[in-house]
């Protein structure tokens, strides 16, 4: 006598059940393998969660996400290099000839319609090279030494990163502070010439109009 219990549709709903189960249970071990890797991960109070959140920003290609991991010092300069270049752009546009005007104007064009001070240490980052050099750098940690607000993360490699503790806690890479510091007083200069500039090209006499 049949049992009417297996009936053709059975195998397949144990296949379909089974199918269920599995998936289930992987996306439960995905689950509490980014709850272990976000629970592991060192925090960014601490010299190795900086360096590595600098690593992984290295490794998606994009400067601006690891400006936040970078000392205060060098931060300033980034929104220091924006803000002269906005004040001499806008100052070029309103009072010099041309074709100083758009040569100048498009020469600030980057830095000046920078949103924040990430694009602009994005900019540098690009014009510098210093992805292509953290990347060929970047290892794993092998030794960390703190002194006070200050650290240096030693790689496997044997390349050696300093970083200084901010305000905040956070640790800041201070590689490249001497670069932007050093940019943003040039920017300053030259802000400073074209607005010298600009007040001498509006005090200079205007060309009679020709007799027509």
């Amino acid at each position: 006598m049949n049992d009417p219990a297996a009936s053709p549709k059975t195998p397949a709903r144990l296949r379909r059940r089974t199918v269920s189960l599995v998936l289930l249970g992987l996306g439960a071990a995905l689950a509490g393998r980014v709850v272990y890797a976000y629970a592991s991960f060192p925090s960014d109070r601490t010299p190795e969660g900086a360096y590595l959140r600098v690593a992984i920003a290295v490794n998606r290609g994009r400067a601006e996400d690891f400006f936040a991991y970078t000392e205060t010092r060098a931060q300033h300069a980034a929104y220091t290099i924006r803000d002269f270049r906005k004040k001499a752009r806008e100052r070029v546009l309103a009072g010099y000839p041309e074709p100083e005007r758009s040569r100048l104007a498009q020469t600030y064009a980057a830095e000046a319609s920078a949103p924040d001070g990430a694009d602009v240490f994005a900019l540098y980052a690009k014009r510098y090279g210093w992805m292509t050099r953290l990347r060929h750098d970047l290892s794993g940690i092998k030794h960390v030494e703190v002194v006070g607000d200050r650290a240096t993360i030693e790689t496997a490699h044997g390349t050696r990163y300093p970083f200084r503790r901010r305000d905040n806690g956070i640790w800041g890479l201070t590689l490249f502070t001497p670069i932007l510091d050093a940019e943003a007083e040039r920017a300053a200069r030259d802000f400073s010439v074209i607005d010298k500039a600009a007040a001498d090209y509006a005090r200079a006499p205007k060309p009679a109009p020709s007799a027509g």
